[in-house]
């Protein structure tokens, strides 16, 4: 390959600009066709298309690349399908909001013209979030791109449910249900945010028929009281014997109501006794079936008082609360009010307190669909990383609840049922039918609802295959080998794609679920456009980089922890793609037109040599390690620290001598073979990290064939050469000792200092055999080593495995000024340790203090302790 001239600065936006298309166009990020055996499949969760990707969306899309690169590297034909969500409620949502900032409603313009804007806007931002998706770096078959209403997925949608409903496990029925009057649709469990509340309990007093006596019932919510059909006590309660068979009178409507018994009635609740209103309350509805009540809803879809409400109608839910509150009082009705802490439901979308509502709508039986996703987990064909989610699937799985799959919304998939005009027949089929079955008439009219958003979701893993057909895709790539994506959808998504696996495919969609930690901002709170505490990843890409940006979020996160990320954090992985393109830079002169020749470079190898190519070996097998153990972050730290650490800060400075003295000087041969090689594996083990740096510099090391995206995955060498590790190891132990000597005392990083080594034992000979690369590591001119050597009488010393490490001071610093400047530093250290040490001994501070406050002060106390000590030491060196 002919090698490129890198310019002196690392250019992200000219690097990042030029790779993308290259792959995309040479098709490396479409399966290869002739590979047989194992195959790699992952599927992104479709971003929904309300508007552009947030960072937490580069997070997960970055795990899955670096799996999706690696296995490609490793020779397996891969796939990573990309697509997008039509996201029913939400893109609707934001859609008649432009609208009405227009001032029209979706009513203005039609159901078919409303929808047709829509998808206009669905188009718009597809692109956007396309581009973002190229940006990140995002290495899936845009080939195989699906969304979740085009033509073969809604295909697969009304299969699943004209299946489901002949099966019986979907019904249409009269049920509380999760309703959003503002949004004006029902909603499923898991789309209802619970929050804490500090609301009020009211005691109302209800009078009992017949008799001057009341009974007082408990409620958060007095509106409802307009629906009540009943009250109910625990029978097992004696102090409500006497009302057993008894009726009461409904304040305002006078309607009389039984009182009930019932079992589930909690006799510690309020008064014991409770009101019964099952069309405002799901418990309720449940005790209304076990004794025959009718439900009387007293709201409209808006949470309008209607006409059960009597007086009360045409106020909304609020203003009802607060009227009959006080008309209560006035009547002598009100017992008592007392401030009470409790969960209230809110829409996800809109924040709308949510309204338990009686209504019809279309539901899937869960429990019969839920019992072979639990039983996988329990038999260990699924695994879920991090394990403590395991519990949590499990939970839900073992209390599920029907599942409300109708949305009063135009945008989604229509719910395909049919009644005929003219016998009522109801007809369900996959495709639109022209007559009834039943009397052959051809006036149908189609339900008007459509279907909950996350009922295509479910079906992505083999709707996006090709399904209900049997594709060649479908038996490649099905089941998938893993799903990366966040836990906040474990419930909305993965639960439920797992219970459909099972039930249309006969098996899971995927052998392990990877659930990732969710980004939060530097106070760990959850990233939010209310909050504004939102990271634009494409301002940030722009700024540092893709592959800066890529390399922060996985050093930020360990194994399924959240990050607490902050756009200033993204130099951690700029100063990287710094150090790495400088690093290179400096060899890159010295590598103009080599062809590596492992055979004449391996007589000639040094021990330092020999330790940086055992190290890169381990760093090799750890990092391939991490990752099959879906550790990526732990993966990212591998590579990172051999990077930095052991081929930058250690083995480039040692080797820099032997580089400078040409190509034709004795050993060059060892030491550009051995350059050559580790660059050649750093670049290939970090590229499913950093994509783009990386394939800019494999284009400008020689010797290399074709891309670094398809290039082979490196494997580590045979063996380790623990002698030479051993060597090097105690060198860097005695530079780090002479290091740390240096910048205690103060002395200038470039100027050359004595140092003396009383070197004992076996390692005497290793010290003094790696004598030339400790005066280059050190500064240190002259340098002595040997068992002779002696204590000079101003000297800072240290001591590393039992050789002493002598700095002489005389005529290296102004030993007076040295002094005074560490009596000075000492002075404000003690007053500092002498509050922090008063604050601890204060028992007021220690009461009223948090504990994290306590514990930082400690914290600082030990600290403070530390540096007194080394300056206390460091003051009686210069005696």
């Amino acid at each position: 390959m002919s090698e490129i001239e890198l310019p002196k600065v690392y250019d992200h936006t000219d690097v990042e600009r030029r790779w993308y298309d290259h792959w995309v166009d040479r098709g490396y990020f479409r399966p290869r066709e002739d590979g047989a055996g194992p195959q790699f499949m992952t599927l992104i969760p479709p971003p929904n298309v309300t508007g552009t990707l947030h960072i937490g969306h580069a997070f997960n899309h970055t795990i899955q690349d670096v799996l999706t690169r690696w296995q490609r590297m490793t020779g397996v034909p891969t796939l990573w399908l990309p697509g997008t969500d039509h996201a029913g409620i939400a893109t609707q949502n934001v859609v008649e909001r432009r609208l009405a900032s227009e001032g029209k409603t979706r009513h203005d313009l039609g159901r078919e013209a409303f929808v047709a804007e829509v998808w206009k806007w669905k188009e718009h931002y597809h692109a956007r979030i396309t581009a973002q998706m190229k940006r990140i770096g995002d290495s899936v078959d845009w080939s195989r791109e699906r969304f979740t209403m085009d033509e073969g997925l809604s295909r697969a949608v009304r299969e699943v449910f004209v299946r489901l409903y002949k099966k019986g496990l979907v019904y249409r029925g009269n049920r509380i249900i999760n309703w959003c009057p503002r949004c004006l649709t029902a909603l499923s469990d898991e789309e209802v945010d619970h929050q804490e509340t500090d609301g009020k309990l009211y005691y109302l007093m209800y009078p009992i028929k017949g008799t001057q006596r009341h009974v007082t019932v408990a409620t958060t919510r007095p509106e409802t009281m307009l629906g009540d059909v009943a009250v109910a006590v625990h029978p097992k309660d004696k102090r409500f014997a006497p009302l057993h068979g008894k009726t009461v009178i409904l304040p305002f409507l006078r309607r009389e109501i039984p009182i009930v018994l019932d079992e589930t009635v909690d006799p510690k609740f309020g008064t014991g006794a409770v009101k019964v209103t099952p069309a405002h309350d799901p418990n309720d509805f449940e005790l209304g079936k076990r004794h025959g009540l009718t439900p009387v809803t007293a709201m409209d879809p808006s949470a309008v008082m209607n006409e059960n409400a009597g007086d009360f109608r045409g106020l909304s839910r609020e203003e009802a609360r607060a009227k009959i509150v006080d008309a209560l009082q006035d009547r002598g009705l009100l017992a008592r009010v007392e401030p009470h802490r409790h969960v209230v439901g809110h829409c996800q979308r809109c924040d709308s307190i949510i309204e338990p509502y009686l209504s019809l709508q279309w539901f899937v039986s869960m429990k019969p669909l839920a019992k072979p996703a639990l039983e996988a987990l329990q038999r260990g064909e699924i695994t879920i990383l991090p394990r403590r989610w395991e519990k949590v699937y499990m939970r839900w799985l073992e209390g599920i609840r029907d599942w409300c799959i109708s949305r009063q919304l135009w945008w989604g998939h229509r719910i395909p049922v049919w009644t005929c005009d003219g016998c009522s027949e109801t007809i369900v089929e996959v495709e639109a039918p022209t007559r009834c079955p039943k009397c052959g008439g051809a006036s149908l009219k189609q339900d008007e609802d459509v279907l909950d958003t996350w009922f295509s979701s479910w079906l992505w893993p083999f709707s996006t295959l090709g399904w209900p057909e049997n594709s060649r895709d479908l038996d490649r790539f099905y089941p998938s080998s893993v799903l990366i994506t966040g836990p906040d959808i474990i419930f909305f998504w993965v639960a439920r794609m797992v219970m459909a696996g099972y039930e249309f495919m006969g098996k899971g969609p995927f052998p392990v679920i990877y659930l990732h930690g969710i980004v939060r901002d530097g106070q760990g709170r959850k990233m939010s456009k209310s909050l504004g505490n939102s990271a634009d990843p494409i301002e940030i890409m722009e700024k540092y980089g893709a592959d800066s940006l890529r390399l922060t979020l996985l050093l930020l996160s360990p194994q399924g922890a959240d990050i607490h990320f902050s756009e200033e954090r993204v130099d951690l992985g700029r100063h990287f793609a710094n150090k790495l393109w400088n690093a290179f830079r400096l060899v890159a002169p010295h590598l103009k037109g080599y062809v590596p020749d492992e055979q004449a470079a391996r007589p000639y190898l040094t021990d330092a040599d020999h330790w940086i190519l055992s190290a890169l070996s381990t760093a090799v097998r750890q990092t391939t390690r991490n990752l099959k153990a879906y550790r990526i972050g732990d993966a990212a730290k591998d590579i990172y620290d051999f990077t930095w650490r052991e081929l930058c800060d250690w083995y480039l400075e040692m080797a820099k001598p032997r580089l400078y003295a040409g190509p034709d000087a004795p050993g060059a041969d060892a030491v550009r073979f051995t350059v050559h090689r580790v660059f050649d594996t750093v670049l290939r083990l970090l590229h499913p990290f950093m994509p783009y740096l990386t394939e800019e510099l494999w284009h400008a090391l020689p010797a290399t064939q074709g891309d670094v995206c398809v290039a082979e995955w490196p494997v580590p060498a045979r063996g380790v050469h623990r002698d030479a590790e051993a060597k090097i190891e105690l060198l860097k132990e005695i530079v780090g000792a002479v290091r740390n000597l240096r910048s205690e005392m103060n002395i200038p990083p470039a100027r050359k200092a004595h140092v003396l080594i009383r070197a004992v034992g076996e390692e005497a000979e290793i010290i003094r055999g790696q004598r030339d690369a400790i005066a280059l590591l050190g500064k240190a001119e002259p340098l002595e080593a040997g068992p002779g050597v002696k204590k000079p009488s101003v000297a800072a010393s240290a001591v590393v495995r039992g050789h002493e490490v002598f700095l002489p001071l005389e005529g290296l610093i102004d030993v007076e000024t040295e002094r005074k400047r560490l009596e000075k530093e000492l002075e404000k250290v003690m007053r500092d340790f002498d509050t922090s040490m008063r604050k601890l001994q204060n028992e007021d501070f220690l009461g009223k203090a948090k504990k994290d406050v306590v514990e930082r002060e400690r914290v600082r106390l030990e600290s403070l302790g530390a540096i007194k000590e080394k300056l206390e030491r460091n003051l009686e060196v210069l005696g």
